[in-house]
Formats: C-alpha cells, structure tokens, sequence
C-alpha cells in the first residue's frame, strides 16, 4: 500500500515541471532559508483531494482509523480547533442546546457562537492551591440532562491542559441513556493508545466523537489533529460537509504527510517507543518526586476532587511552597538553563512531554529544578513558607443571553473597575490554555475584574479583550 509520506519523498524524481500552485513551484532558490518547497504540492494527479478522498488521502485516513480502532477518522490540517467546530456542528441543529464543561476550549465557545447554540455549562471543582480544573461529574451530567430534555449533546474536554481526565464511560452513559452523543476534545490525549501507562482513551469509552491533536504529544508537525467517529450517532454526512467548510480548500500536503508517516511509525514502532519514553518518564517523576519547595503535582482520585484520573506525561511542577511565582519559576528555566516550558500560572509551571522526549531532555529538566530547589532551601526556612497563598479562582458566572446574540448587539468600551453587573460582549481567555474566564453574553463579576488585574501585576497573558491594555471591556450597550 503507498504511504503519502513515500510518495511526497519521491516527488522530485518524476522529472514533472510544475505549471500548478504553490507558487514557490517546488524551487527552494525562491527564497532565503531551510523549507521544504520540494515536497509541498497542490491537489495534483495521484495525490488526492483530502475533501473527497478516493486514493492515497482516503488509505491514510483508514489506516489511522484501524490504529485507533475507530469507525472512521478524518483527517484536520487546521488543527483541533477546526475538527471541534466540525464536530459540534454536525451534531447539534443551529439555535439547539448543549451541555459542555465549563472550561473547554475557546473553540467550543466559537462552535456556538457560530451555530447560534443555546450552553447549559458544568463547572468542574477546581484545586485549592493551584487553581487546576477537575473532572466533570457524571451525576451532574445527568441532573442537567434529565432537567433540560432538549440538549442535543454533551461536550467535555478530557484530558485537562493539564492532564485531568474525566470519567468519559459514565458521562457517556449518561447522554446515551437521554439518547444524545457524547463529543470528547481529547486534544492532549492522541497519545494514550500507545502505552497503559496513560489513562484510556476515549475513543475505547464509549464517546461518540472524539477529536485529538496528533502534534501535541505525538511526532507530527504543528497543526495536525484528528476527529475520529466512534459511533453512528452522529451523521458522518454531516461530519464531512463540516470539515470541509472549516478546514481550507487547499490543505498542506506536508501536513497530511507528517500525519501519514507519524501513523505509520506508531502503527509499526509505536509500543517500543513509548516503553523506553515511559521509563524515562517515570524516572524523571520519581526524581522530581524528592524536591521539597519546587513541588511535583499529580492530582489525586477522589470523589471530592472529581478527578478520575490523570496524564503522567504532564509534569506539573508547584512553586506555591517557595519563594517564586510560577513566572519567576519559568523565566529562571528558560534564562538560567536554556529548558522552555508550556505555560506558567500563578503557581506552577508545566513542563509538557512526548514520545519525541530524550533522557538527555529528562535529565536537563530533573538538574534545573533540583538546582532551582537548592536555592530555595539555602534561602527559606519552614517558618518561612507560606502555609496559605491566595490564589486565582474563577468563579461561576451568569449566562444572560446567548454569545452570538451578545455579539451582535450594540455595544460600547466601559472601564473595567465600573463593568460589574453588566454583559460582557468580548470574550476574555487566557492562553495557553485558552479556556475563556468570560464569555460574551455572560455578567461580568467583581472576582473577573479582580482577577484581570492580577493576571496583569503578574505578568500572565490575557488575550481576547480589544483594548489590548485591559482597561477597558466591551459590553452590551443597555
């Protein structure tokens, strides 16, 4: 069977002068620096046509569904966002309802926006010191959709950005027992196939959609994801004529490929792979294990949690017992020992790892924070950490009216300080993880307007509010 990745490889062999786009016509003389112009093509004889796939896109795609053992994958060169909107689109009717956790990603909130759809949201606890969202409730996905008949679907993101997974079988026991599909943005779990050290998937826990981001904790190239369809709940119809509006009419053949070989490499090698990543994994966490102020975080299952389970491949480390805010905590990795994070919070740091990790990489990581703890303890004595530290929650807020209707009502800038008790007509998000703290259409609460600040006095990115300065927030003009 021809493998796109093969075939990209011998493309330059053929002797074809390219009278079709790109525009760089396979030449790399065209332009100053390294890329890979000899490989990226158009929709050109023998190489398919993603969006109606016959040959060589439509074996990549089937192979990738028997690896994950799926009805059928497809799939997504404009990432998870574009499978997400695919997905919430296909299964749910514009205006309908839906039920989705509260700290899913701004994509899903565009999704609705989009389809003009109506939210019930679950808010799922959050970690006392860290500010870490759990899991979603199985029995609080039941309560609502036993108190709302009309939801269409359920949409939850498991893992977490920062690797907390819900109990995906109960919650789509649930929506299937209201005769409804379950939508899981696995997004950060495209690796959990592969190994037992993982939590299960999804896609083997009964969710009906579940959209993964191969680049994120696999090797393919940024901006490469999958939607795979578990089920028949969802019209796969409905499914292709999504991803086709979302996704561009001239999709990225090095994308594709980098799919394509990153499935064929796990398909042959992938268990061994991670056997040897695991073990380097779990040696780095068990070292990480014995600093005492620069805290290696692995949330506990526990019903007062709702944390079902957890991704090891996570490394969430905690500077709440130091000195050090979780910034200060990430500029010393990256200035001081040349190691660059994910994200940093008010009091943690999270370090993200992969198949693609070396030992190498795990012992530079291990040494920084070991060095980073040494310090720490030169410098503090007990008496001196702090047994509380205020930290950032988020608090619930009230939806007022729909985000696509917030968004198209008249609006105006109002200082932040006199915004509380109006509509928000913006979202506000931080990103990574791009989880929005307000939604269009949502009142906008003292706690948001404190909150802002202190992102702000800490040096934490805030994205999504026009006035780029965060003085201001746009809200619905009364």
């Amino acid at each position: 069977m021809e493998k796109l990745y093969r075939k990209l490889e011998s493309l330059t062999d053929t002797g074809n002068y390219p009278f079709h786009m790109p525009g760089h016509k396979r030449n790399p003389g065209t332009v100053d620096g390294d890329f890979l112009f000899e490989k990226d093509i158009t929709e050109i004889s023998g190489f398919d046509d993603l969006h109606h796939s016959k040959g060589i896109l439509k074996e990549a795609q089937e192979r990738a569904a028997r690896l994950y053992e799926v009805k059928e994958t497809f799939f997504s060169v404009n990432g998870s966002t574009a499978a997400i909107l695919a997905a919430v689109s296909a299964a749910v009717q514009k205006g309908g309802q839906i039920l989705v956790g509260r700290n899913c990603h701004k994509a899903v909130y565009n999704a609705m926006y989009i389809r003009d759809l109506v939210p019930s949201y679950i808010y799922p606890q959050e970690d006392p010191l860290l500010g870490i969202s759990g899991g979603i409730s199985p029995a609080r996905v039941e309560t609502v959709l036993d108190e709302n008949p009309e939801i269409q679907a359920v949409l939850i993101t498991s893992p977490t950005y920062d690797g907390v997974v819900s109990d995906v079988k109960r919650i789509a026991n649930a929506a299937h027992s209201h005769g409804i599909p379950l939508i899981v943005d696995e997004a950060h779990g495209a690796h959990f196939k592969f190994s037992n050290y993982f939590p299960t998937s999804a896609a083997e826990l009964g969710a009906d959609l579940v959209i993964q981001s191969l680049h994120k904790t696999l090797p393919s190239l940024t901006q490469t994801a999958v939607l795979h369809r578990c089920s028949d709940m969802v019209n796969r119809n409905l499914i292709r004529r999504f991803m086709s509006i979302y996704q561009s009419s001239s999709p990225s053949y090095l994308l594709m490929g980098s799919m394509d070989a990153c499935i064929d490499k796990m398909a042959e090698d992938g268990r061994n792979m991670f056997i040897k990543y695991t073990e380097n994994l779990e040696k780095a966490r068990k070292r990480l294990e014995q600093c005492k102020y620069i805290r290696l975080v692995t949330p506990k299952a526990g019903r007062d949690t709702r944390i079902h389970d957890f991704d090891r491949s996570k490394i969430i480390l905690s500077s709440y017992y130091s000195s050090l805010k979780g910034t200060e905590f990430q500029d010393i990795l990256r200035e001081e020992f040349h190691i660059e994070t994910e994200m940093a919070c008010e009091n943690y740091v999270l370090a993200m790892t992969s198949v693609g990790d070396t030992e190498e990489g795990f012992l530079r990581l291990c040494e920084a924070v070991e060095e980073i703890d040494r310090r720490e303890s030169l410098k503090n004595t007990e008496s001196f950490l702090k047994e509380e530290r205020d930290h950032i929650k988020i608090g619930e807020k009230k939806q007022v009216m729909r985000i696509a209707e917030a968004l198209e009502l008249p609006s105006i800038f109002c200082p932040l300080e006199e915004s509380v008790g109006k509509i928000s007509a913006e979202f506000a998000y931080l990103y990574p993880p791009g989880i929005p703290m307000i939604t269009p259409g949502e009142q906008i609460t003292g706690l948001f307007v404190r909150n802002v600040r202190r992102y702000m006095e800490q040096g934490i990115v805030l994205e999504g509010l026009c006035d780029r300065t965060n003085k201001t927030i746009c809200v619905v003009k009364e």
